[in-house]
């Protein structure tokens, strides 16, 4: 494929006219940066993939998609081997194959080839979230990647009335394959893919997501055990111009952040900010997706369980955290897991040794289904508070499991 001259200045005009530097839309773009020097410099020949997804980003309209000459016929067989370079249903199918097994229908009569792709997209979002809950996140990754890349590519196409929805859309997959990978232990990928979900958002419209992208790192800084870093993450994403469901999630963060080093009144206090924040009216009728959890119903209350411990009142964190945790939905695999670990820490450090042990049993024989990376910083402070609990039938009874959950996973 070859390119005209005027693509590489046009790109970078409209990059430059974007506030982006290289560097960020390459990383935005999953690009290599000096591929794209190249390119902008006409050194290189634009694929049709990157016209579209550069189209898409900048907002050009189709125009850096027009000046990438398409592929001539007698290179129509090397095309077909890209899953970019065919019509938007076939994309759709090529994307959406793995989907099928898991009982997705995107045919039908009532899903004519004619109609937007979209919603069928948002389906599958849907349902990928719901996947995260008891899947591997490293068997989800790959395809939350080539379903982040295969709305981009509806976006590129889109009439102006739905590019917006479809960057929005694209950028819910990328903040939510970040999530997967912090999941899988991938800090930085995690981000990567939190700053991808940030520049998607910002070509959709939506000037916020940055900000949650704020309460995501510090959630980076927490498990990390840096309290500093995650207050001031925190408090970067509770100006008043933010919706008030991002401002709720990152007061919530920031407590996290004040009782890893003990200061319990700014820890309540900024509990307190996140419940009403979390509980008004502009937090329950945000837009959708929704930008963090769906399964606890009152994150704030959940919130201050985790708290408690840290603040070094594990009775009260495990009651608080007995009474959150039966709210959880049955189904919810990943985030009983997360939460129920952290209550069996709390009551075994209340010296309730038998009712954890009995709560871990229960979460350990779950938890090969929803693996988590993040789970495990507190499986594994279980496993030493236990510790202390030698001479307990029911402690040494348990020992070979958490063992076995904390053994590192072969190649």
């Amino acid at each position: 494929m070859s390119t005209p001259l005027g693509f590489g200045p046009e790109l970078r005009r409209l990059r430059q006219e974007a506030g982006l530097t290289l560097t960020e839309f390459s990383a935005a773009l999953n690009y290599d940066k000096g591929h794209l020097s190249k390119v902008e410099r006409g050194e290189r020949s634009a694929s049709l993939d990157l016209a579209r997804r550069c189209d898409a980003f900048l907002g050009a309209n189709g125009e850096l998609q027009r000046l990438a000459v398409r592929p001539d016929a007698g290179s129509e067989a090397a095309a077909a081997s890209s899953p970019w370079i065919v019509g938007r249903r076939e994309v759709l199918v090529a994307g959406t194959g793995a989907l099928v097994d898991l009982g997705l229908s995107l045919g039908g009569p009532s899903h004519p080839a004619s109609d937007p792709l979209l919603p069928s997209f948002r389906a599958q979002f849907d349902l990928l979230r719901k996947l995260g809950q008891s899947t591997a996140p490293g068997v989800l990754l790959p395809l939350l990647q080539a379903q982040t890349r295969m709305v981009v590519g509806l976006a590129s196409d889109a009439p102006s009335a739905t590019r917006a929805a479809a960057l929005l859309l694209a950028s819910r997959f990328a903040e939510f394959t970040g999530w997967m990978a912090q999941e899988a232990g991938d800090s930085n990928t995690a981000l990567g893919w939190t700053g991808e979900a940030v520049q998607l958002a910002h070509a959709g419209g939506d000037p916020h997501l940055g900000s949650y992208a704020l309460v995501r790192r510090a959630l980076v800084t927490l498990y990390d055990g840096d309290a500093a870093a995650t207050i001031t993450l925190a408090r970067r994403a509770q100006g008043s111009e933010l919706p008030p469901r991002i401002r709720g999630l990152a007061a919530q963060r920031e407590a996290q952040g004040h009782a890893l080093v003990g200061d319990e009144h700014a820890c309540l206090s900024s509990l307190e900010r996140a419940r009403e924040l979390l509980d008004s009216d502009g937090a329950r009728s945000g837009t959708e997706p929704v930008i963090g959890t769906t399964h606890v119903s009152d994150p704030a209350a959940m919130t201050t369980g985790w708290c408690l411990y840290d603040l070094g009142r594990p009775a009260a964190a495990a009651e608080a955290l007995d009474r959150e945790c039966r709210r959880l939905p049955a189904q919810a695999l990943r985030t009983r897991t997360r939460y129920g670990f952290r209550r069996a820490l709390a009551l075994a450090a209340s010296g309730e040794v038998e009712r954890a042990c009995s709560v871990a049993g229960e979460l350990l024989t779950v938890m090969p289904a929803a693996p988590s990376a993040t789970v495990n910083t507190d499986v594994r402070r279980l496993a030493r508070e236990l510790s202390r609990f030698q001479s307990s039938p029911t402690v040494r009874d348990l020992q070979p499991a958490l063992a076995r959950a904390l053994a590192p996973v072969p190649g």
